[in-house]
């Protein structure tokens, strides 16, 4: 049985957001009064109890997200871990373990006033201690903090009052603290983050409706319904309200094959697939005891190696740019029109209600091979081997590569590829000598100046003097209003520095059994207030 897709909800939704006009900031002063506890109520037919088994298509290195942008450790972890304040389904931002926030005339500071009675799932109760050790340490650890929080600090006023004292006014310092992706701001206990070493801390234990049980290497985690936990009141809305872990067990199990998440899924070995293939699709709509939903994954995009090899140069990066024929690597990788979108903007489709500029947009899908031979040649390109590599645990990944191997060698480029599991590759993708160019689908951001290529020490190590002008003029904008008019500049310039060729936007699909009630999807399906009723 198919159902509305998720693509199409969110693109309504955000399209009524950017009509409305509610600029973030706006935002965020809505949700520190929202003071409405409407009751949320489960759907009549919900059966609590259960367990709930996800195939999931890669495993991630750690569940810390302070030391990860991998969405796989998003997506699951953020069961465990809390952030201070989240979004809606509207990308409004609203409170979770922060109940209020209020920022000073300078913008300067920002108070946070924590929930009372919310216990991690050791039984210790949540003070700001624990928001300040955790939130320092994200600062001065995630690359997000970093780059958006440089030299900020929080501190204790009292034990349910939390400071953040910024450096001067950040328009992205309540949209990234929101954010609920890679490389999220949880919030952990004090004594965790004391003990935590460079690859992450030692036990996962968090705030939020499931509880770290058990991690078998290659094979699942599982995550089990804390029983002390304190829902919000508010109604579900997105990330937003009540959470309510509704089975008691939670697996994630790792399939990276896709026909075993199909086989899987048909003889109901598993709930969930997460990741289906594409191909697959056709087969699993006739089957009256399944439902397929479809939400945007992210952006194709090509990573270039801007510390050693022929892309340091400008002109070889517009060279590729200017070759190839985006439409037909999204066919390869997406196999039907339905799973993607032509999208010249450094945003997903389905921002572009807020986030538009036509800046670049004659550069974008050239397909003009014979141009890009010509500026391989001035840029130096004398035919040496140029090595591509992806992960096969993400079909759009591994289809994409192959369609854009073929086209390089349209080009005159002699090409190797080379394709890992996704541990490996998050692995080798931080060697400057192990590749030239990587195939990622990036993971849509809440505003331009988070995307991961903007960053100094994400791999393809973008260094421009140009964008570190336009970032510290973005984020230092007021509110994200004011920095909307950088963004035509901020545009231009990934045209013509080009750190990355975006080749488009593409949709995933998920498929769950007719069991399985309320599913929903924002950056990475939800699986709180999810029934299972087998």
């Amino acid at each position: 049985m198919k159902s509305p897709s998720l693509a199409k909800k969110l693109c309504l939704l955000l399209l009524a957001f950017s009509l409305a006009g509610c600029g973030a900031q706006t935002a965020q002063n809505e949700g520190a009064k929202t003071e409405t506890k409407t009751e949320a109520k489960p759907a009549a037919d919900a059966k609590a109890g259960g367990e709930l088994k996800v195939a999931y298509q890669a495993q991630p290195q750690t569940l810390d997200p302070h030391v990860t942008t991998s969405q796989a450790s998003a997506t699951i972890g953020r069961n465990v871990f809390e952030t201070l304040v989240t979004v809606d389904s509207r990308y409004q931002i609203k409170p979770m373990l922060a109940d209020s926030w209020e920022q000073s005339e300078d913008g300067k500071t920002i108070t946070f006033r924590l929930r009372k009675g919310v216990r991690f799932h050791n039984g210790k109760e949540l003070t700001a201690d624990d928001v300040v050790a955790s939130m320092n340490r994200w600062i001065t650890t995630a690359s997000a903090g970093k780059d958006h929080f440089k030299d900020a600090r929080f501190e204790a006023k009292d034990a349910h009052t939390a400071v953040l004292h910024l450096q001067q006014p950040t328009a992205t310092a309540m949209p990234v603290l929101a954010y609920l992706g890679g490389n999220y701001p949880a919030i952990m206990p004090k004594e965790i983050i004391e003990t935590a070493d460079p690859k992450g801390v030692k036990d996962y234990v968090g705030t939020g409706p499931f509880q770290f049980k058990e991690w078998k290497q290659d094979q699942y985690i599982h995550l089990a319904k804390h029983p002390d936990y304190a829902p919000r009141e508010e109604a579900a809305d997105g990330l937003a309200g009540k959470r309510e872990a509704l089975v008691d067990d939670l697996y994630f199990q790792f399939t990276p094959d896709a026909s075993t998440q199909v086989a899987g899924l048909l003889s109901g070995e598993y709930d969930v697939a997460a990741d289906v293939s594409y191909d697959n699709v056709e087969r699993l709509e006739t089957d009256s005891n399944i439902k397929i939903e479809v939400a945007p994954t992210g952006m194709l995009t090509l990573y270039f190696n801007k510390k050693k090899g022929l892309f340091t140069n400008a002109k070889a990066r517009q060279a590729i740019g200017a070759g190839i024929d985006a439409e037909s690597i999204l066919i390869g990788a997406y196999t039907n029109e339905k799973y993607y979108k032509l999208n010249h903007s450094m945003m997903m489709y389905y921002q572009l209600g807020q986030w538009s500029s036509d800046a670049g947009k004659e550069l974008y899908n050239q397909n003009n091979p014979e141009k890009a031979k010509q500026m391989l040649a001035e840029a130096g390109y004398k035919g040496d081997e140029i090595k591509i590599v992806t992960s096969r645990d993400y079909e759009d990944m591994y289809n994409g590569a192959v369609a854009f191997q073929q086209q390089l060698e349209k080009m005159g480029v002699k090409t190797k590829l080379e394709v890992y599991d996704w541990p490996t590759f998050t692995e080798l993708r931080n060697d400057e000598n192990k590749f030239d160019i990587l195939v990622i689908t990036n993971t849509p951001k809440p505003e331009p100046s988070s995307l991961a290529f903007m960053r100094k020490d994400f791999p393809g190590w973008t260094d421009s003097p140009e964008l570190d002008k336009l970032l510290a003029s973005f984020r230092g904008a007021a509110n994200l209003e004011q920095a909307k008019a950088v963004y035509d500049e901020l545009q231009k310039w990934f045209y013509e520095y080009v750190p990355v060729v975006k080749i488009g936007d593409g949709n995933s699909v998920s498929a769950t059994q007719i069991s399985v009630k309320n599913m929903t999807w924002l950056d990475g399906l939800i699986f709180w207030n999810v029934s299972n009723q087998k």
